[in-house]
């Protein structure tokens, strides 16, 4: 009974699962740093599996982020600036937190780049850099997304000149009631149709500065300086991201602060927007009541001019109808919706601190189909920590049964503790872990999202653990009557019965469609080779000396082991006839 008791307890607990499933996650996310996706919380690396909803900028991650000028009005004259230059060109100019190196290289952002780049060329480098030197920047209010502007202040001569550059509607509405406001929202919207991001500027000048320089006290009463219209192309590999997305079952969602026309032609170039679908503004979103918004949200595909706070309503209206998001920001404003995302995306070239610390997961390259090819790494992690599950439960299962009906049938004790042991330690985690390497399924993003209470025995796992469980405990015990009928070396027989028997388990079940011919045996070296070292380490413990006396063990004979073989192939075959028998049930069904 004490033997009994205690080859139960060994064979009940699957010990190298917790160091299996955590060997696993670490891998994974090894090959997503390798996919430009770096894993910053381990767990997020199987959760990826579960994304329903992928939340996306439009700068920078379904764009390529190079911005290029291709459209200007200049609609100032000069004010005295020098060489007659305008306060168009001195906006270009001097509102920007561009920083140029010694060698020439820019450093910023690339919206403003692109703006000193243009202006460089259309002056020259010499009167860049005299403007700067003869109107030093002496205060500014800085760009924040909601206000969607900035503005600097510059001494100019004895008085101080304010230049301000932001989206159209920002800078329009702190003009001079006398500025065309008009004409200047139509061109904008033609611009913004023909897909460019539009950029208003607008400047003036006074005595004297306030004592408190904010956003309230110096944005107002500006002059209009002009428009500039940019070229930002959308990545080529996008496209085609998204398009699996679908396939998947994930829907991707723009949302940007640029104007809706520009967000609409982005949209359905990548095929994001379908021709029947609308853009909805920040303004709109604000105006929906909380009943509204829960009812149209999963019909919404583009939002514009949209702030941060408004992503985060996005995101819990999204989990409040059990969606799981994962959202991307770059910002300091975005980490309450990165943090309340399921999947917290930061960029990793544009990205803020702050944003990458409240994320679960940094783009290196700030490119939305990173984040797809992560989806599809996620989602084949999942498929083998359930495949190894399945092999550890289903062999300890096996050993179980054996050691526990065995007696019941009137049979001897049919393995010793140490038996159980030697099985656990090597049969279950060299393959196990080698099962980690497994490719993907071929139908891996043709599948929607794994359910998030899904649990880790569904789709037949439970089933699969018990019937191939007690079929592996039932040849053991049967190999055991056999044995004792003939007289054979019993207990080394059943304990290598056992042994051999998982290992073509593993083989079996390296996918739950194909079978290994499909497969190819190859496919898998290093679990190919990890089943053959575990055989090579199974017959030396039977036929060398030492190991019979340390593991109670008897070299077989040829009959005896050609036997053992035969039997152990029962398990590999029955879990093939499963899977023939799951393809023929699901044409039966369709």
């Amino acid at each position: 009974m004490l033997l009994i008791s205690v080859s139960l307890a060994v064979a009940a607990i699957p010990e190298a699962l917790p160091a299996l499933i955590t060997i696993a996650l670490a891998k994974g996310a090894r090959r997503l740093v390798k996919l430009n996706a770096l894993i910053r919380k381990l767990p997020a690396v199987e959760s990826l599996g579960s994304v329903t909803y992928i939340c996306s900028d439009k700068t920078g991650t379904l764009t390529m982020n190079r911005m290029k000028v291709v459209d200007v009005w200049d609609a100032t004259q000069s004010i005295g600036l020098i060489n007659k230059l305008t306060p168009f060109y001195a906006a270009l100019s001097l509102n920007h937190d561009v920083k140029i190196e010694k060698d020439r290289k820019k450093t910023g952002d690339p919206t403003e780049i692109a703006l000193l780049e243009f202006a460089i060329k259309k002056t020259s480098l010499d009167t860049y850099l005299k403007v700067v030197a003869d109107f030093p920047r002496v205060e500014e209010v800085p760009f924040d997304s909601t206000r969607k502007c900035m503005s600097t202040i510059h001494i100019f001569n004895d008085q101080f000149l304010v230049l301000i550059k932001g989206a159209t509607e920002s800078v329009t509405a702190l003009l001079e009631q006398n500025n065309k406001i008009e004409k200047i929202t139509a061109l904008s919207d033609t611009w913004a149709t023909n897909g460019l991001r539009v950029t208003a500027l607008g400047y003036k000048v006074i005595d004297r500065l306030p004592e408190t320089i904010s956003a309230t006290t110096i944005e107002y009463d500006f002059n209009f300086a002009g428009l500039v219209g940019m070229m930002d192309p959308a990545r080529e590999e996008v496209k085609q991201a998204i398009q699996d997305c679908k396939t998947a079952g994930i829907k991707s969602v723009m949302i940007t602060g640029d104007h809706p026309a520009t967000a609409a032609v982005i949209a359905r170039q990548l095929g994001i927007l379908q021709e029947h679908e609308q853009v909805i503004t920040g303004r709109e979103l604000r105006e929906m009541t909380p009943e509204k918004l829960n009812n149209c949200i999963e019909h919404i595909s583009v939002y514009a001019r949209v702030s941060p706070e408004q992503k985060l309503t996005i995101v819990k209206v999204l989990q409040s109808k059990k969606h799981f998001v994962a959202m991307t920001g770059d910002g300091v404003n975005d980490a309450p919706a990165l943090k309340a995302a399921d999947i917290g995306v930061a960029m990793g070239i544009m990205g803020t601190d702050v944003s990458k610390e409240a994320s679960r997961m940094i783009l290196l390259d700030d490119n939305f189909a990173t984040i797809v090819k992560a989806v599809r790494e996620g989602r084949r992690i999942y498929d083998n920590i359930r495949k190894f599950v399945k092999y550890i439960l289903t062999c300890n299962m096996a050993e179980i049964l054996t050691i526990f009906m065995a007696p019941l049938l009137g049979l001897p004790i049919p393995l010793l503790p140490i038996h159980i042991l030697w099985i656990n330690l090597v049969t279950d985690g060299l393959p196990g872990l080698a099962l980690a390497e497994e490719k993907a399924e071929k139908d891996i993003m043709k599948r929607p999202p794994r359910k998030t209470d899904e649990s880790l025995f569904a789709g037949g796992t439970s089933y699969h653990i018990l019937s191939v469980g007690m079929l592996m405990a039932a040849v053991t015990i049967g190999v055991q009557v056999f044995a004792l009928e003939q007289n054979y070396h019993w207990q080394t027989m059943v304990f290598t019965v056992l042994s051999l028997s998982q290992l073509g388990h593993v083989l079996a079940i390296r996918s739950e469609k194909e079978f290994l011919y499909q497969q190819g045996i190859f496919t898998n070296i290093r679990l190919l080779s990890s089943v053959l070292f575990t055989f090579l380490l199974q017959m030396l413990v039977i036929y060398i000396p030492a190991a019979n006396e340390i593991l109670k063990t008897e070299p077989l004979s040829a009959e005896e082991l050609a036997i053992c073989m035969l039997a152990s192939a029962v398990v590999f075959h029955a879990v093939e006839l499963e899977k023939r028998l799951k393809i023929m049930w699901t044409k039966v069904v369709r």
